[in-house]
């Protein structure tokens, strides 16, 4: 399969063509344009992307060298870094977004079982959270973060099933989180794990008219009256199980119906925890180990700035920016896609760092992420799975 082919050429093929014309067109995207358009920018910026190139200079000059392959990798023709940059200037940034949601409804459905038996509920789970990139605020004046500083945030809603983001929303470092709420669009019955920069009552209250579970973590200075206890199993880490009220007037206002309220004792970190959900059915240590599974976010954040390129960033405007953090998720959902579609044994991560020296290689990309385990004392090749076609 995909003899005489290039590995990146061959992820190319993976991208709904039609779905991506669909984006484009819908923004105008190619209007008057000449060598570079959309589809020529999304491969060079992909390919900067899977390569770890440091910006749009470093992408032309590395393609530029490889003039005579660029038709076999997929790219019509190179252009210089200025053509580039000019296009992430300019060309809408909601093109590569709206393809990234595209791909997202693709990629998630994919990994639904993964992760489900870890939870022990039979429920969608979500976390939503945030990261932030610290950029210059003298070459980025629209990227205003705390104390005059420059900064861009990556608010993140994922599926704990199986690491995939549901939802993403670029701004600048001032948003504040709890507006994110705002935005995505609730699922009856999921449930939504947050952390206590998300507290806020009347939004919380709309999600709880929505149908929709929150778990998230309380303030020190949350002001309530007990109208009830269950007991709980100290030796589990659970200290209290209660049933609250808000006592403040504007707080009451906002969520005028009884709140669950559980605390929890982490040996492990010598940490206490109180937590705050609109669930009365699950098990408290169903909330707490709910919560808990929150660091996974984290861990997408780590792997997003650690294998794309995400901290340099390739251009100053907002679309720039906007265009190349929407460029890594897909990077990240192209990589999953291909983990699941080929059973891959090997983690994201692992795959990420073959694709970065493996794409002028004509290796079938099947056999690419097909394990081969070699046994140094035997020599033996153990070929561990089957080839699948894309």
């Amino acid at each position: 399969m995909n003899v005489g082919r290039y590995v990146f050429a061959q992820i190319l093929l993976l991208v709904n063509r039609y779905e991506f014309q669909k984006c484009v067109d819908r923004y105008n995207g190619d209007h008057r344009t000449r060598g570079l358009n959309c589809w020529n920018q999304f491969a060079h910026l992909l390919f900067g992307q899977l390569t770890g190139r440091n910006g749009v200079r470093d992408i032309c000059l590395c393609l530029s060298a490889h003039k005579g392959q660029l038709y076999h990798l997929g790219i019509r023709q190179s252009v210089d870094h200025s053509t580039l940059a000019r296009a992430n200037e300019h060309r809408d940034w909601r093109i590569y977004a709206d393809f990234g949601s595209y791909l997202m409804g693709l990629v998630r459905p994919l990994y639904t079982e993964n992760h489900a038996s870890l939870l022990g509920i039979d429920k969608d789970v979500f976390v939503l959270d945030s990261t932030t990139i610290s950029v210059s605020i003298i070459l980025m004046e629209w990227a205003h973060g705390k104390y005059a500083r420059g900064a861009v945030k990556m608010h993140t809603l994922l599926d704990l099933r199986g690491g995939i983001p549901s939802f993403i929303h670029i701004t600048d470092g001032r948003y504040h989180d709890i507006n994110a709420l705002d935005e995505i669009d609730v699922v009856a019955g999921a449930v939504y794990v947050m952390d206590k920069a998300y507290i806020d009552f009347a939004r919380l209250f709309r999600l709880e008219r929505s149908s929709a579970i929150f778990v998230i973590r309380a303030r020190g200075n949350l002001k309530f009256r007990v109208l009830g206890s269950r007991k709980v199993d100290k030796t589990s880490g659970l200290r209290c199980d209660q049933s609250i009220r808000l006592v403040v007037a504007k707080s009451r206002s906002h969520y005028p119906e009884r709140i669950r309220r559980i605390k929890y004792y982490d040996q492990e970190k010598d940490i206490t925890l109180v937590f705050l959900t609109n669930d009365f059915g699950m098990d408290a240590m169903e909330i707490a180990t709910i919560y808990k599974s929150r660091w996974q976010i984290e861990v997408f954040f780590k792997w997003i700035k650690q294998n794309l390129q995400v901290k340099t960033l390739w251009g100053h405007s907002q679309n720039a920016v906007k265009t190349q953090l929407w460029i890594a998720v897909i990077a990240y959902l192209l990589v999953a896609y291909l983990k699941h579609q080929f059973k891959s044994p090997y983690s994201i991560y692992e795959m990420t760092q073959i694709l970065a020296i493996s794409t002028f290689a004509k290796t079938p990309i099947n056999e690419l992420f097909t394990e081969n385990q070699i046994n140094q004392n035997a020599n033996e090749q153990l070929n561990l799975f089957n080839n699948n076609e894309l």
